[in-house]
């Protein structure tokens, strides 16, 4: 086992630098990182551009090869390290992701085990043998295999919200399967989302080459996806964007793979423990503030029993404290940035304006957002047709259970869905009619597992998954290979 590192995440090794062969300077010269609740600064990284990019792509395609050519075994001990590394020096880490994201102490410290989880499930695919023999039907007696090969060099474009863990899941992904990787996390939480990975697989002896940090803004992406030396973009964020992405990849006729937004509904049925459903109704919508994006969008209740659930979330939201996760005792803490609060309150006054009640919330302080509950929400308004990213709990109510169905598939997106109810059997029924990538019975939207694939519909992505047997579906393509003992001649 390695030994915790003490200058682990010290400043003086990676300050105002990228990571690409090494921590360099980056020729648009440096950016400031603050904290977003109350905008302290708290590091400089390197701000690269797309000529930081272009010599990045062009090393990893360099050193691919070689990595590909690894034995499985060395690929998944250099992703054990690494994970080790993450798991040991978590108590230095935590308080970087609580400052720099906003996040909750324990909410950072989950995100560290998810991500040393997918490193472990990444190590352990890196050992699967996906290569299959083929029967030869047209007589010319060769054998004949179809064999997965690396795409060669992926780029990876991560979000905010959960910076480290969903960097690592398609990093960790790539380098299982034999690919180098060039990064650009979120320019927002670079650390979290950056740093903190290279400096753990530079401590667990990665070779050269196969892995680059480059953050940097929108111009370093678009060069991503239009650079010919990378094979891949495996994108996660808005939908806005990951169009975009894909737009550019499709033009340079490469692989994309997208993990877009959600509005995820959680259907409450009448037979329900109403006590028990808020309490998942509220984990929900308000964990991480809400920006999660499988996150409890949409909450459908019948017609019976909406005001109910309304009141019983109203009284846990006036209990949940706003603020500080670096300095206080919280539930909540800040949004990243304060216009995505200007963004949820233009929202929130469009509903009550077209006659949903607002029961608890709704008014920021900065980018401080108290747990917030709307009732009464229909479609067209704004709450109920659009992601809102922020902590609202949306109710809208139903006649029956193909009402809720309709409701709950009135969206592009579809991403993830839950039903809760007493009646099994009937919990299943209805939620089989949802058209989401992921499914939970009983169960709140917010759950992850390094051993299922992850992803969604419409909106929510391109139909590409990612973490357990995806891996190899996606960061990896078949090759077909014919082998004969000796070569025989054709007619010609």
């Amino acid at each position: 086992m390695n030994k915790i590192n003490e200058d682990f995440l010290a400043q003086g090794t990676w300050s105002g630098k990228i990571y690409s062969n090494g921590w360099i300077d980056a020729a648009g010269g440096t950016d400031k990182v603050t904290a977003p609740a109350d905008n302290a600064h708290l590091a400089d990284v390197g701000r690269a551009t797309d000529k930081d990019l272009k010599k990045a792509a062009a090393a990893a395609r360099s050193a691919q090869p070689a990595w590909e050519a690894t034995p499985g075994s060395e690929r998944a001990a250099i992703l054990n390290r690494a994970a080790d590394i993450l798991r040991q020096n978590a108590d230095k880490l935590v308080p970087w992701i609580v400052r720099e994201s906003g996040s909750t102490a324990p909410k950072a410290a989950a995100e560290i085990e998810l991500s040393v989880a997918i490193m472990r499930a990444a190590a352990a695919a890196a050992l699967e043998n996906h290569n299959t023999t083929l029967k030869s039907v047209d007589g010319r007696n060769a054998h004949e295999e179809l064999i997965r090969v690396a795409h060669g060099v992926v780029g990876v474009i991560s979000a905010f919200n959960f910076p480290l863990f969903l960097s690592i899941r398609a990093i960790a992904a790539a380098l299982a399967t034999g690919n180098a990787v060039v990064h650009k996390p979120d320019p927002r939480t670079p650390i979290s989302g950056g740093i903190i990975i290279a400096r753990a697989f530079e401590e667990a002896g990665l070779p050269d080459g196969l892995l680059h940090i480059v953050s940097g803004g929108a111009d370093v992406g678009a060069a991503m996806c239009e650079d010919r030396n990378i094979a891949m973009v495996s994108f996660t964020g808005s939908p806005k964007v990951g169009a975009k992405v894909a737009e550019a990849c499709g033009r340079n006729l490469k692989k994309v793979q997208l993990e877009l937004g959600g509005k995820n509904a959680i259907i409450v049925l009448d037979d329900a423990d109403m006590d028990i459903a808020a309490s998942n109704c509220a984990w929900g919508a308000w964990l991480h503030q809400g920006q999660v994006c499988i996150a409890a969008g949409l909450i459908l209740a019948p017609v019976s029993h909406a005001e109910k659930l309304a009141e019983i979330l109203s009284n846990k939201a006036r209990h949940l404290p706003v603020g500080d996760p670096a300095t206080e005792q919280c539930a909540l803490g800040p949004l990243i940035v304060e216009a995505e609060c200007k963004r949820i309150e233009a929202i929130i006054e469009d509903a009550v304006q077209k006659g949903a009640k607002l029961h608890a919330g709704g008014k920021a302080k900065g980018t401080m957002f108290p747990a917030t509950v709307l009732s009464g929400v229909k479609p067209g308004m704004r709450a109920f047709d659009e992601e809102i990213f922020g902590p609202v709990a949306v109710i809208a109510a139903f006649d029956d259970d193909d009402h809720a169905v309709a409701l709950a598939n009135m969206t592009d997106f579809g991403l993830a869905g839950s039903v809760i109810g007493a009646d099994v059997e009937r919990a299943r029924a209805v939620g089989n009619q949802l058209r989401v990538g992921h499914l939970h019975i009983n169960d709140q939207p917010i759950i992850t597992s390094p051993l299922a694939p992850f992803g969604g519909r419409g909106q929510s992505g391109n139909g590409g998954r990612i973490s357990g047997p995806a891996i190899w579906e996606e960061f990896t393509q078949y090759m077909w290979v014919t082998t004969k003992a000796a070569a025989t001649p054709y007619p010609f």
